[in-house]
């Protein structure tokens, strides 16, 4: 943490490192991709360093970015990205309930597994209220020894595609196979 301490408790607003506004390479069709501030995992090779920092990035109105995307009729869906989302997740699963009620795909990467954030529904707050408003969640972190460029939507061969409605029905996990 920074000397002025991580900011989860501003009310309405969300930290973020940045915004693609239109992204076909962030989950299927063309998608609005928020990157989250802030990231524990510290993967060796990470493509986006600069939102590892929990003191960097801007504060952003949530509402706003909402209204945003409503506003955008050629989006087919919306992408967490990060930094790791699961850091905000309270603030995250705000925006993902909003932005269900619009009818658009959500897809959210994290370095944590599923596993791991079902395990911790009751330890962590947001895990829960997030997941369960989400249709796609690319877990793990990234691993540089499994890098392999030829994958489609992730970046090691650890990751995995989860269909998270049909995981959380069935209590075990389904991955979505997208081909190369």
């Amino acid at each position: 943490m920074c000397k002025d301490e991580f900011k989860l408790d501003e009310k309405g607003l969300i930290r973020l490192s940045g915004i693609a506004y239109e992204s076909l390479s962030n989950g299927p069709g063309m998608r609005r991709v928020l990157f989250s501030q802030g990231c524990l995992h510290e993967c060796v090779g990470c493509f986006n360093p600069s939102t590892h920092s929990f003191c960097d990035g801007e504060l952003k109105d949530m509402d706003i970015l909402i209204d945003e995307i409503k506003n955008n009729p050629i989006l087919k869906g919306v992408t967490f990205s990060g930094g790791d989302p699961l850091e905000q997740a309270e603030k995250f699963a705000y925006m993902a309930k909003e932005i269900k009620k619009l009818g658009l795909n959500i897809w959210c990467y994290t370095g944590y597994t599923y596993e791991y954030i079902v395990e911790n529904f009751n330890n962590r707050q947001g895990f829960y209220d997030l997941l369960k408003n989400i249709d796609v969640l690319v877990d793990g972190k990234f691993e540089i020894h499994k890098k392999n460029v030829s994958l489609k939507f992730r970046g090691s061969s650890n990751q995995r595609i989860i269909d998270v409605k049909v995981s959380l029905s069935g209590g075990k996990v389904v991955v979505l196979d997208f081909h190369n």
